[in-house]
């Protein structure tokens, strides 16, 4: 599911500009981003031994957060709704599209935390980013957790 929804900022509505942007205004038209790349630290293995790490996941609709409630393996074990939930939202691992709740059962303990924590993020906050302070000097900065290897800002 590959979807860009375009909307009009308030100044354009005041200005009766039309939702396809084609109304004069001086201001681009906005672009909702709806799928966030991402590398993993570790990486998914797939059955031929083929290490994957870079990655998209989409932000969550409402259905994506419901449907996995009336799942049985949730309804038996209530940790298992991460793995239902990320499954749906995760669109590529690598070369794999086909993810499916068995594709993030096989992934590293560090790989599903880092999902659900980006997970978290996009949905939740909107973005990737978050302010850090470094222990040594105390200088203040952003680091982006949609990607990058451990130990790179």
């Amino acid at each position: 599911m590959r979807r860009s929804v375009q909307f009009q900022s308030p100044e354009q509505v005041e200005a009766g500009a039309p939702a396809g942007g084609r109304g004069g205004s001086a201001r681009q038209q906005e672009t909702l981003r709806t799928e966030f790349g991402f590398e993993l630290p570790r990486g998914y293995v797939d059955e031929s031994g083929t290490v994957h790490r870079t990655g998209v996941m989409r932000l969550a609709t409402a259905r994506d957060e419901l449907v996995p409630l009336r799942d049985d393996r949730v309804r038996e074990n209530s940790a298992y709704l991460s793995v239902v939930l990320i499954s749906r939202v995760v669109t590529r691992i690598g070369t794999v599209e086909d993810i499916h709740p068995g594709v993030i059962e096989d992934l590293f303990a560090s790989d599903l935390a880092f999902l659900q924590d980006f997970y978290r993020r996009i949905n939740a906050e909107g973005h990737t980013r978050a302010a850090v302070t470094c222990p040594s000097c105390d200088e203040e900065f952003a680091v982006n957790f949609a990607g990058g290897r451990l130990g790179e800002s």
